[in-house]
């Protein structure tokens, strides 16, 4: 899922962790499989920080986003 969200438009980024219940919904998706893509243990804390309170990282994320083209703690190798 990370692979499909880096690949999105900018715009389209932005406004899917904008919308409350979708950011936390890709939130989630993209960092469990963030998680099973490199196992490690900060990355379990992420998936499981997000899983609970996700809406708040999730807005957290879309400025990021906007400044450095990609999610906190989540740029794939593969997209750079």
């Amino acid at each position: 899922m990370l692979r499909w969200f880096n690949r999105q438009m900018r715009g389209i980024q932005i406004l899917l962790l904008i919308l409350p219940i979708v950011n936390w919904v890709i939130e989630i998706g993209v960092r469990w499989s963030k998680f099973i893509e490199k196992p490690g243990i900060g990355y379990c804390v992420l998936a499981i920080l997000v899983s609970i309170g996700g809406m708040a990282i999730g807005f957290l994320d879309a400025i990021w986003c906007l400044l450095f083209k990609h999610l906190i703690f989540a740029v794939s190798e593969k997209d750079l």
